[in-house]
């Protein structure tokens, strides 16, 4: 079943490292993001490798695996390539599907050129990184 752009835009909405995009925005990443439904135990993304895609989870769920600990599971609102399409290293963890699902993606070049032509995009997931790194610090620091 393919998501209507409304339904992409309201998916990207609930994710995270978009929260502070505006409607506009987000409905322009929407445009750009495609739909792609991959089966259990599919690899994902490979630990190593370099990232040419960023996803958020619509159906199913994912293990992260580095270095063959799994470190957690991801289902649907959650997203996960993000680093490696920021930053073009190789990618920290290894991202297999549990069982069938299906996932919005968006291509590095993709993710590029939204930021650039929407520089809004850009600063609101700079934002959102920031939060996420400032939790995990803080999550460390109590330990």
């Amino acid at each position: 079943m393919t998501l209507t752009q409304d339904r992409r835009t309201e998916l990207l909405a609930a994710c995270p490292l978009f929260g502070g995009v505006t409607g506009e925005d987000l409905a322009a990443i929407a445009e750009r993001a495609l739909e792609v439904d991959f089966p259990a135990d599919h690899v994902i993304a490979r630990q190593g490798e370099i990232g040419t895609g960023f996803f958020v989870v619509v159906d199913g769920s994912v293990r992260v695996v580095r270095d063959g600990q799994e470190l957690a599971r991801l289902g649907p609102g959650d997203f996960f390539g993000e680093m490696s399409v920021i930053d073009g290293l190789p990618r920290v963890a290894q991202v297999v599907t549990t069982g069938a699902t299906r996932c919005l993606a968006l291509a590095s070049w993709e993710f590029e050129r939204l930021i650039i032509d929407h520089p809004t995009i850009g600063l609101a997931i700079l934002r959102g990184l920031s939060a996420r790194l400032r939790s995990r610090t803080e999550q460390q620091q109590q330990h």
